[in-house]
């Protein structure tokens, strides 16, 4: 069983303060929990409610019924399984190939799907504002599917970050030059801004590059794109580019 204890420290970590103050993170689902338990992330404990991760020693691990799942899960549905990891220690940033960088990204889900994107395209450097959604949020973690191990991820200024690189930066805007018409490199930074408010104006100054997805439609009423489905685009063509 769960203690009252464990059910605290569980439910306290739903919150980036109490993350940030024991240096854990939960994982809910088969799917994510084994992609982070084959990574070098750390497991701390695990809770069950069937037999699954059988090589889990018993000493990490504790058998709970679903009533106890439902009062620790940060799930509407809960799953059979909730993981507590240590957060591990940040990667230094390499300025080499192609880096995605989030200007203050608020909504989880926007998030975890731009880290599995930067997966599938085989992005390693993701550098976040300190102002966008933390990572280790559960539902960022749940949104990744397991990516989160694949992508290095860096919480900056991104501010100075930018102004200082020596790598090219992209910009993602409503009217900068049609990336389906433009020669793309292999390696620089491209960034992109909150869902509400773009790239904020200080950073939008360091940016010498200005790229958009042109709109087809014969009314052109559509005011923007889903940042995530933005993503997608722009990667699949500096991809294709290379």
């Amino acid at each position: 069983m769960v203690s009252k204890n464990q059910i605290k420290l569980i439910t306290s970590l739903q919150h980036k303060k109490y993350r940030n103050e024991h240096q854990l993170f939960i994982a809910e689902g088969v799917k994510v929990i084994q992609e982070l338990l084959l990574s070098n992330i750390v497991l701390e404990h695990l809770f069950v409610t069937e037999a699954v991760f059988e090589k889990i020693a018993l000493s990490h691990k504790t058998l709970i019924n679903e009533g106890e799942m439902k009062r620790i899960s940060a799930l509407t549905s809960p799953s059979s399984c909730l993981a507590i990891f240590k957060i591990p220690k940040e990667v230094k940033v390499e300025e080499k190939g192609l880096i995605v960088a989030l200007d203050d990204i608020r909504d989880p889900g926007n998030l975890g799907t731009i880290i599995r994107l930067c997966d599938w395209f085989g992005i390693k450097q993701l550098l976040c504002s300190n102002e966008t959604v933390d990572v280790y949020n559960p539902k960022v973690i749940q949104a990744t599917m397991g990516s989160i191990t694949r992508v290095n991820i860096n919480y900056v200024d991104l501010n100075a970050f930018i102004s200082t690189t020596s790598l090219p930066v992209f910009g993602t805007f409503m009217d900068g030059k049609n990336i389906y018409k433009e020669r793309l490199p292999a390696q620089g930074i491209l960034v992109f801004g909150n869902e509400a408010n773009g790239i904020s104006a200080t950073l939008e100054k360091s940016i010498e590059n200005r790229i958009a997805i042109p709109r087809f439609g014969d009314i052109q009423k559509t005011e923007s794109l889903n940042v995530a489905t933005a993503t997608a685009i722009f990667l699949s063509e500096f991809r294709r580019n290379a």
